[in-house]
């Protein structure tokens, strides 16, 4: 088959990549295109992956959101045209669920966070297919459009499934000159374009004045926040993108508001608590109850530090084939 996968946010270079890896095994031919955000385009540089940057983000407001998605829903039909691609594979992307319907070529979504309402809308109506994690109940999809005969549930982690194959690398330590004998935290910062003034996320503000000193690698999510964390001072913030998966692995704490940061410091047996302040989804609830992930509710129930590997629990390693199975089906 000709595959074509569509990258959107740079968790899912990650999430893609052994996709990507076991279809060209399988003697796929497999096309790329990225859109220019976050870290998209340097993780895809990391991993050698030859892609097509297409497009850009376009700001968090609704407005901009749906400009975004026609502009680049539209470079990607012109894009497509005439390359007789015969499935497209995005995870979270509205874009090429749009271009593969108009062009007629049956398209794949994947999500593991069920309240993104505007962008599930648009995706679960669209697409043939809905890869999903199994925790999620369908009675939470239905209304995006999403059919038993659509989804396509899978047990654990997405996490579990790309970092199968995965063994730290101590050289980002190196690379950070972080000193393995002492603490080491890893934030990744809140989608709010402040991290200081705004106060859209107080406990994670809270969070870093507490941690601030110590060896804490702060990984921003815009330029804005990378500018503002200069200013403040007193945390390690990476120039470019960096082996974030080994650097997890090696901490001792991990903070994040987000999701896919969680859950891989979850599949690497690193403690992790989440400061995400919008509705939880299945995946976080259930990591939750079980005690895998936590949520932070006060910046003084953080302890900074060196935690011992032997209470680490043992790490779930998942086949990365059965993942891509759900994509284009078992061959």
């Amino acid at each position: 088959m000709r595959v074509w996968i569509d990258l959107t946010n740079s968790p899912h270079v990650l999430v893609m990549r052994p996709v990507i890896e076991e279809l060209r095994r399988r003697g796929d031919e497999v096309l790329i295109t990225a859109r220019d955000f976050a870290q998209t385009l340097g993780l895809l540089e990391r991993f050698r992956l030859d892609h097509t940057a297409i497009g850009h983000h376009r700001g968090g407001r609704l407005a901009a959101k749906g400009l975004g998605l026609v502009s680049r829903s539209g470079a990607l039909t012109r894009w497509a045209s005439g390359r007789r691609i015969d499935l497209a594979l995005g995870h979270g992307s509205n874009d090429i669920s749009v271009a593969a319907k108009l062009l007629r070529i049956p398209s794949v979504t994947a999500f593991d966070y069920e309240w993104a309402r505007q962008q599930h809308a648009i995706n679960c109506r669209l697409a043939s297919g809905i890869v999903v994690p199994d925790v999620i109940p369908l009675e939470r999809l239905k209304p995006y459009g999403a059919t038993p005969q659509k989804i396509r549930a899978y047990a654990g982690l997405k996490e579990e499934y790309y970092l199968a194959d995965f063994e730290p690398d101590p050289a980002v330590l190196a690379e950070l000159s972080l000193d393995s004998a002492l603490p080491i935290a890893v934030v990744r910062t809140p989608p709010a374009v402040s991290l200081y003034h705004r106060f859209d996320a107080p406990v994670f503000t809270q969070v870093l004045h507490r941690l601030k000193g110590g060896q804490v690698v702060v990984l921003p999510r815009t330029e804005e926040q990378r500018a503002e964390l200069a200013r403040e001072g007193g945390f390690i913030v990476p120039e470019r993108a960096i082996d974030a998966q080994s650097l997890i692995a090696y901490a001792d704490l991990v903070i994040s508001a987000g999701g896919t940061m969680n859950r891989e410091a979850v599949a690497l047996g690193t403690p992790v608590w989440t400061t995400f302040e919008g509705t939880l989804g299945a995946v976080d609830e259930a990591l939750i109850a079980t005690g895998r992930l936590r949520h932070l509710e006060r910046a003084e129930d953080v302890v900074f530090a060196k935690r011992d590997p032997a209470t680490a629990p043992e790490r779930v390693r998942r086949d990365p084939k059965v993942f891509t199975d759900l994509f284009v089906g078992a061959r």
